[in-house]
């Protein structure tokens, strides 16, 4: 009699069908089983269960093929994560699919790369909206920064040196999509804390320029906006509290200029779009020529003003999404904290502190895109340049003008003068070895 298997390992096979049916049926199945055993007492799963499961997850996304199937293929695999009642079960899931990626990265060949990227995106995204599901509670998110930092920056986790680049590089722009407007600088700064200890400690020279350009450089990078947004709410509030202490104040006789402004504004506004005047308009035009050529000359600057304030006013083209606020000082100290340690090494402190410079400048309202080289190349020195090359070219023709010889020839001529007085140099020699021979002779 054949042995039953494990529902795990029948999920999986199914998972890993070449059939897409077979395998969009067997998603399904694996919600409702995650739902069910995870909500039940005695229920959960462990960690060999979870990563039989990820094995036919993993070769699921494996056998999908077009962009657009993969990617929602992608969202309801991390979604999973979410059919977890505990967050034990979850912070399981997701160590279950680091630890599937650490083991099967080498062997995914760069035609199927890009899908394998977007899953650790979805699934980064999935875990941080779990961690807003509960309130971004301390516990919870310190679970899940021990958790990062075990499998993938401590140097025993193994992970390859792309899964890592990866996350770096997606991990603060998730967050902020998930919770820019609910999590605090201190927040902030929690979520940040393990990549802040690597850079101190490791000696992994990729990692440690990876973690400065992706982390904290992108942190300065991103400080104007940071600022933009936070002065933007700092404006929306100021401004509800003072139009609520204006409308009150505001006199009739305010009101009476400006309303007329706007409707001679509108008037000829629809004048220009239109093209053509009413009847009625003429008429009174007719009776009023000399009066409103006057009148129309204050219009006409009037709106030539409102055209320049509508062109400045306009959106720059550059879309910047949701960014993260960031008490500069308090990473700063520290960062200076971790980088002052006798174990730091000590090309990773000098640069630690290169950072701690600018994050400090920031929080004095200096940015890094203010300060200029000394040595700019200016439009004086790019014109001065251009004079002495066209200076030379001038010498060199007038030499070879004066001399009436093209610059190939010239070459040959010089070639042909070298050899003669190659020639001449070695009869010189010649007879002067001949001399001393002809004097012992007259001598005899």
């Amino acid at each position: 009699m054949a042995t039953l298997q494990e529902p795990e390992v029948q999920l999986a096979q199914r998972l890993a069908s070449n059939e897409k049916p077979i395998r969009t049926k067997a998603l399904k199945k694996l919600r409702k089983y995650i739902s069910i055993r995870s909500h039940s007492d005695t229920g959960g799963f462990s960690g060999d269960e979870l990563l039989k499961l990820w094995k036919g997850l993993f070769y699921c996304l494996w056998m999908q093929d077009k962009p657009l199937l993969q990617e929602e293929l992608s969202n309801q695999i991390s979604a999973l994560i979410h059919s977890f009642h505990h967050i034990d079960g979850q912070l399981l899931y997701l160590e279950s699919f680091l630890q599937t990626l650490k083991r099967e990265w080498t062997g995914i060949d760069r035609l199927r790369m890009d899908k394998f990227f977007q899953l650790v995106r979805f699934m980064f995204r999935q875990t941080f909206e779990m961690l807003k599901r509960k309130n971004w509670e301390s516990s919870a998110v310190s679970r899940f920064l021990e958790l990062l930092t075990a499998q993938l920056l401590q140097s025993s986790s193994g992970a390859p040196c792309g899964l890592q680049f990866h996350i770096l590089d997606l991990y603060l722009s998730e967050l902020a999509a998930v919770g820019a407007a609910e999590l605090t600088a201190d927040q902030n700064l929690i979520f940040i804390e393990p990549f802040c200890k690597t850079s101190a400690k490791t000696k992994d020279r990729a990692l440690f320029g990876a973690i400065c350009n992706s982390i904290l450089c992108t942190i300065i990078d991103q400080a104007p906006f940071a600022i933009d947004d936070l002065m933007k709410e700092v404006k929306a509030a100021e401004a509800s509290d003072s139009d609520s202490g204006q409308a009150s104040e505001e006199d009739d006789g305010d009101e009476q200029p400006k309303e007329r402004k706007s409707k001679a504004v509108c008037a000829i506004g629809r004048k220009q779009i239109n093209g053509n005047k009413s009847n009625e308009e003429e008429d009174d035009d007719d009776d009023d020529a000399d009066d409103d050529d006057d009148d129309d000359d204050d219009d006409d600057d009037e709106l030539l003003h409102l055209e320049e304030d509508s062109e400045t006013e306009e959106p720059c083209d550059e879309v910047v999404g949701p960014v993260l606020q960031f008490a500069y000082t308090a990473l700063a100290d520290k960062l200076f904290g971790l980088a002052s340690r006798s174990s730091t090494p000590s090309q990773n402190r000098q640069r630690l502190y290169k950072i701690i410079r600018v994050l400090r400048d920031l929080h004095e309202g200096i940015f890094p895109q203010d300060e200029y080289p000394d040595e700019v190349s200016t439009d004086e020195d790019d014109d001065m340049f251009g004079t002495r090359k066209r200076m030379k070219r001038g010498r060199s023709r007038v030499e070879d003008e004066d001399e009436g010889v093209p610059a190939a020839k010239k070459t040959k001529g010089k070639k042909k003068a070298a050899s003669k007085l190659d020639k001449q140099s070695k009869e010189e020699s010649g007879k002067e070895d001949k001399k001393p021979a002809d004097l012992d002779a007259s001598n005899e």
